[in-house]
């Protein structure tokens, strides 16, 4: 391409590295960022509220699962064609879709359309998550962009805790559909500022988009969760539809692949799995951070206010330990990491601590103190803490400056496939086993008592005469807690691989693309692996090499 990059037009601007109004325009860029990563959990807190009052137990996991398949779905296309496109209308695009699944789910009268509500917030949540922080990277030069980068990051770990506290305080109070308008004033406001200040150089405009690439993506994505969400509960796993989705996803992941190797601009280009450490660190973020944290956090405010009687609120609040021990163990190890430029030991404590608080969660029961599984929830959060940051580090670090974003992407990309099939597995498992223990437990005149058990709420729970009251706590205790403990094989591979991960120092500074000045179409795979090389790998050829491979892609 002949377009001056983006970071140089940013710095020819102003000489201080960033644009005119960046101040205003940083927070347009947080507040989309927010937006997106708290409708991951903002429901969390409400949902036993929401799928009562709209007659949906049953289909409890996918009022989640809908928003993170959908943003899962949008996150490489955001990506690729912010790459091709340019970034400004993608972005206020999103806003927009984001705002329209919002109004749609927040005056839902059934489950039908919250869901569908769900997923069009997910179509423009998962490109707000990409092209926020690629818009940074297009406005502020590589030396200053760790600082904006920082909160955005940040962003995530707040909206673990904030999410789940507002959905149970707008469930408490005003009523659980303010968790959908609150919204829509703030992305309004990102919109104007984004319409009016956002300044971002054009790219072409005649690229080929890979159509094929995405219908492909979306089907796998799709037959992937509905295996997961639907197996064992709306069909049995010998079902034909079960068998007919698993082998769709199989078949369409099997393609999509293939399609990526002949595709002119890939979503996933095939040349990240060139190198091992992509390969080992997306997947146990996949496991680890994806399976893991989603299925563990995802149904404990439920848990909470079931069995404990605990409010709405008092379930968010109940998760701050979590948080507290993210932030606790992240922050000294990411100081560790940048003094020592070693990461390797805590991708491997963090999977062991995640492990350890996964075991601990599986014993718990109806005795089982507040104090007790605050502890446990602190242990999750200090696992993650240890895990999350090193897995990103090691990604960027094996690939030049030119790479980096489309590794972080794809690499995310994994990881919300992991949350998307640990919040449908454990939410169909959930159910499942719900539905047995409540048809083992109730007798007929309980059953006739408690009515409709997909109508059920923490409020008419704890509103039954007490024997009825506690049967239903004890099924919902023992529907959810021995899930904790079909996790502890998913941590156990995850060792393994943390234990496998390669370790290469982390580079004092960006690794240079081979040749920045020429006008090529060169995919940046073909560099990386020479500019990310050491000795003894392929990389090892030297510079002049290194750009003749650029360019011939030989």
């Amino acid at each position: 391409m002949s377009d001056t990059t983006p970071a140089v037009e940013a710095e020819e601007q102003n000489s201080s590295g960033a644009p005119r109004h960046f101040g205003l325009i940083f927070s347009a860029l947080m507040a989309a960022m927010l937006l997106a990563s708290l409708d991951q959990t903002i429901v969390s807190t409400a949902l036993p509220t929401i799928v009562g009052e709209l007659h949906g137990v049953s289909h409890l996991a996918w009022v989640t699962t809908a928003y993170i398949l959908a943003a899962t779905i949008a996150m490489p296309v955001y990506g690729r064609l912010g790459d091709l496109l340019g970034r400004k209308a993608l972005f206020l695009g999103g806003i927009a879709v984001f705002l329209a699944g919002s109004v749609i789910a927040g005056a839902a009268q059934d489950m039908t359309w919250l869901i569908i509500g769900r997923a069009v917030q997910g179509l423009g949540g998962g490109g707000l998550m990409i092209t926020s922080q690629a818009i940074i990277a297009d406005l502020v030069p590589p030396r200053q962009r760790a600082k904006y980068m920082a909160p955005i990051g940040a962003v995530f770990g707040l909206s673990s805790v904030a999410g789940p506290l507002l959905g149970g305080w707008f469930t408490d109070g005003i009523g659980w559909r303010w968790a959908f308008w609150i919204n829509l004033p703030v992305g309004a406001m990102a919109l104007v500022i984004g319409t009016f200040a956002l300044r971002l150089p054009r790219r072409a405009t005649g690229v080929a988009l890979d159509y094929l690439g995405f219908a492909l993506m979306a089907t796998a994505v799709t037959c992937t969760v509905l295996v997961a969400d639907w197996g064992g509960t709306d069909y049995g796993w010998s079902d034909p539809v079960i068998l007919g989705l698993a082998g769709g996803g199989v078949l369409a992941w099997v393609l999509f692949f293939v399609s990526q190797n002949r595709a002119a601009e890939p979503l996933i280009p095939p040349w990240l799995f060139h190198s091992r450490i992509f390969n080992i660190a997306t997947l146990i973020g996949l496991l680890v951070i994806g399976i893991g944290m989603f299925a563990m956090i995802g149904y404990l405010p439920t848990y909470l206010q079931m069995v404990y009687g605990v409010s709405a609120t008092e379930s968010g609040l109940l998760l701050i330990p979590m948080v507290v021990g993210i932030m606790g163990t992240a922050i000294p190890s990411g100081r560790l990491i940048s003094t020592t430029g070693r990461y390797k030991i805590f991708p491997i404590a963090g999977t062991v601590v995640v492990g350890v608080a996964a075991l601990l969660m599986s014993t718990l029961d109806t005795e089982t103190s507040l104090v007790v599984l605050c502890v446990y929830v602190f242990l999750l959060g200090a696992g993650l803490g240890l895990a999350m940051q090193p897995l990103v580090l090691a990604v960027q670090n094996d690939f030049p400056r030119s790479a980096v974003g489309t590794a972080t992407s794809a690499n995310n990309f994994f990881r919300e496939i992991g949350a998307t099939l640990g919040s449908a597995a454990v939410g169909a498992v959930f159910t499942h086993r719900l539905a047995d223990q409540l048809e083992n437990r109730l007798t007929a005149d309980a059953a006739r008592t408690v009515g409709n058990t997909d109508a059920l709420t923490p409020a008419l729970v704890h509103s039954l005469p007490e024997k009825v009251q506690d049967t239903v706590i004890l099924s919902y205790q023992h529907a959810l807690t021995p899930v904790f403990r079909y996790l502890l094989p998913v941590f156990a591979l995850g060792l393994v691989l943390a234990l496998l991960l390669p370790e290469k120092k982390l580079a004092d500074d960006h690794r240079p693309a081979p040749d920045t000045d020429t006008d090529t179409d060169t995919e940046p795979g073909t560099d990386s692996v020479a500019a990310a090389g050491e000795p003894g790998e392929p990389g090892e050829s030297g510079p002049e090499d290194a750009k003749a491979t650029a360019l011939t892609g030989n």
